[in-house]
């Protein structure tokens, strides 16, 4: 009882940014976290599709241990082993040549836009705007938020960033038109995960790569959510069969650590001494956790397990929805969203989180899971019996 009151006196020096349940966890293990009154949550949050291996993943702590034993920070003015190869396996398995390690998905988007400019300046002119859609969300740094289409945010710390075109979803005629000489890329999220779970077909994201091709424009693929095994491929961009020019990955990279990467083409890759750069920038400690986790994830078994369980997850959220007559179930993979044909999400998921399972409402009328990518198929029927009663129980 010393520990947790000393764990709610800090709370309270807490800066507001958000309202939060009254519980504070302690602990977690796989699936699951457990408060300070011991109890037990099943987490389909997982941060945000970040615990990608689950809380307190054996490979993460094991990762970390021995580097922690090694040597855990060097400048990024030199190299550490960790770093490069981390970077080697990511370069393998996406075919970009070009790796730069950043500590958020906002941070690498940031990146990328930086990177857009910078090839705009050298290869197009001063090109400097980039192509963005409605709804997307790119990350909470003054550029990034400028570059997302959130409703809320519209009028926020204004001015705004310059230099992002917003175009409607899905309109392939909206970007061309958009695209001019001071154009230098079409950024966008393969499914937009804050406008709950929303994916771009895979028809459309061929078509926009085509067009950025015959229009000489970079394709920015922002896979902070989508990227590392969460859609049942390594990267989101393989279902459709392209592969984007620059792309960013975040989250589930790290396993719960802070660690994204900006990864790019050879001749994308353009920063020139003191244009980039980071004080914690793939240090050794994260980045020995993020070859880990890749190495792990990027296992074909692996995959293949995220596809099978994400299908039963979807089948399943769909008989749900058609026996209580809600609305569609979307996504790919392990993440998947349910409408609820009303605005009742937060209520379901305060229901939820009462019953012991954590979920998430981006919308007023949607609900988002995000489980572990290694999540059982027990613990995945486990959710839909209390989901089923957390719904009920909104009237």
């Amino acid at each position: 009882m010393v520990v947790v009151a000393i764990v709610m006196a800090k709370t309270d020096s807490l800066m507001f940014i958000t309202n939060r349940p009254d519980k504070t966890f302690v602990r977690g293990e796989g699936s699951w976290l457990y408060d300070s009154e011991g109890r037990a949550y099943l987490d389909f949050i997982q941060g945000w599709a970040v615990n990608s291996l689950g809380h307190c993943s054996p490979v993460m702590r094991d990762a970390l241990a021995s580097q922690a034993s090694i040597v855990i920070n060097v400048s990024p003015a030199y190299y550490n082993e960790p770093m490069r190869r981390l970077a080697d396996l990511l370069a393998r398995l996406s075919g970009l040549e070009r790796v730069f390690f950043a500590n958020s998905g906002a941070e690498a988007n940031e990146g990328a836009i930086k990177l857009v400019r910078k090839w705009g300046s050298v290869k197009r002119g001063g090109a400097y705007e980039i192509v963005v859609f409605e709804d997307a969300f790119h990350g909470r740094t003054l550029a990034t938020m400028s570059a997302s289409g959130k409703p809320q945010w519209k009028d926020l710390y204004e001015p705004k960033v310059p230099g992002f075109i917003r175009v409607p979803r899905e309109d392939l005629g909206a970007v061309r038109r958009a695209i001019g000489p001071k154009t230098g890329a079409v950024m966008l999220e393969p499914i937009q995960g804050e406008s709950g779970v929303v994916p771009f077909s895979d028809s459309f994201l061929r078509d926009l790569r085509k067009l950025t091709e015959e229009l000489g424009v970079l394709l920015v693929l922002d896979q902070i959510q989508t990227g590392i095994g969460r859609t049942g491929r390594m990267f989101s961009f393989e279902h459709s069969g392209i592969r984007p020019d620059i792309m960013t990955l975040g989250k589930g990279i790290g396993g719960g650590v802070p660690l994204a990467a900006l990864v790019a083409r050879e001749e994308v890759s353009l920063f020139e001494v003191g244009d980039q750069g980071g004080t914690f920038n793939g240090n050794p400690l994260m980045t020995a956790v993020g070859y880990a986790v890749v190495k792990e994830i990027s296992q074909p078994a692996f995959l293949a397990r995220i596809e099978e369980n994400g299908d039963y997850l979807a089948m399943q959220l769909r008989a749900l929805s058609q026996e209580l007559g809600l609305g569609e179930v979307r996504g790919k993979g392990l993440l998947l969203a349910m409408d609820l044909g009303r605005d009742v999400a937060s209520k379901v998921a305060e229901n939820a989180l009462e019953a012991g399972l954590l979920v998430n409402a981006p919308r007023p009328a949607t609900l988002r899971f995000m489980p572990a990518l290694n999540v059982t198929r027990d613990e995945i029927d486990q959710m839909l019996k209390i989901l089923r009663q957390a719904i009920q129980s909104t009237g």
